[in-house]
């Protein structure tokens, strides 16, 4: 659904599986093969009403409910040697002030959870800051599209549409800018 260039920047997806570990081994393979200069990961968070950027990624895989292998970890650090969490190096607050001004609802989240979507965020993160110095990454939740959430009671949904823009515009903010802008976006619960 992305184009392959935005202005100047060129744009390449991957699709990884949701498997513990398997998902980290396709990021980091598609790391190697691309040499980004920063990577912006995506998934699926039903029940979210808003694009929501991540702002931490956390040591551990704690899953609910099994991943699409069967796999079931609980209290399992994600990264052994590695420290107990690792902040997003994308400019988060900007990217959502811009989504915000094109209409779209976004906000700064504190928690990737504890499945796969924060397996990766933290597996880019490692990488990061272990094999690929200067690689600078984000986690960015979507909602559910709207055929998905007729199917569950009172969840929202966001139009694909919207979902593309806003990934549009986490791209070309992380591309156009390093430092974040300093604002308030923390949350009391």
């Amino acid at each position: 659904m992305l184009p392959p260039r935005l202005g100047g920047l060129v744009v390449e997806t991957r699709g990884l599986p949701t498997v513990f570990g398997r998902a980290i081994d396709a990021l980091a393979d598609a790391v190697l093969t691309t040499a980004p200069d920063f990577v912006l990961s995506v998934g699926l968070a039903g029940g979210r009403a808003a694009l929501s950027l991540e702002r931490v990624a956390i040591n551990i895989d704690d899953a609910r409910i099994p991943d699409n292998d069967g796999q079931q970890p609980i209290d399992r650090p994600i990264a052994p040697d590695g420290p107990p969490a690792y902040f997003a190096t994308l400019p988060i607050k900007a990217a959502v002030a811009e989504m915000r001004r094109a209409g779209l609802p976004a906000v700064v989240s504190n928690t990737a959870g504890t499945f796969v979507c924060n397996h990766v965020f933290y597996g880019l993160m490692h990488l990061a800051a272990t094999r690929h110095p200067g690689l600078r990454g984000g986690f960015l939740h979507v909602p559910y599209l709207p055929a998905q959430a007729a199917a569950c009671d009172g969840v929202s949904s966001m139009a694909l549409a919207d979902i593309v823009r806003g990934i549009e515009i986490v791209l070309n903010v992380a591309a156009q800018r390093r430092d974040d802008i300093a604002t308030a976006e923390g949350a009391v619960s």
